[in-house]
């Protein structure tokens, strides 16, 4: 299985500006750039790689965690997880991606805390996209709503 993004960028590192486009739509023609990626805390310059690999993050570790709660038995109501990627200033120059940061809130009916805390360990561990980002850190804040 493959899918796919397109990067276009034109301009100077800090000048330039790009889009990004993606296989299925859900990314078309959306804009990119420097002060997006590093000057703009509130986020509405455009998106950026860290926020789009948030949000990977985030849909991949809800989706194996749905798995894990429907084989024990005990299906969600509604997992609402978020991934706030941090990056800066690497200490060999340029910038680095440090920590993907975790946080769900679940609604699980039937399942006690330790139980739905064990198995959003094992989505953490297991899903994917943090496989992919085994070179950082990743923590977890979970609990029941």
């Amino acid at each position: 299985m493959h899918r796919q993004a397109t990067a276009i960028w034109k301009g100077s590192l800090t000048e330039g500006s790009g889009t990004l486009e993606t296989q299925s739509g859900a990314f078309n023609v959306a804009p990119y750039s420097f002060k997006g990626r590093f000057q703009d805390e509130s986020g509405k310059s455009g998106t950026n790689p860290e926020e789009l690999i948030a949000a990977a993050h985030a849909g991949c570790f809800a989706m194996q965690l749905s798995y894990f709660l429907a084989e024990n038995g005990t299906p969600a109501e509604k997992l609402d997880a978020k991934a706030v990627v941090s990056y800066g200033p690497a200490a060999d120059g340029g910038f680095e991606i440090t920590e993907s940061a975790l946080t769900l809130i679940g609604t699980v009916p039937g399942i006690d805390a330790a139980k739905f805390k064990e198995l959003a360990d094992q989505a953490k561990a297991g899903c994917p996209v943090s496989k992919a980002l085994g070179a950082i850190k990743i923590t977890l804040d979970a609990r029941l709503a």
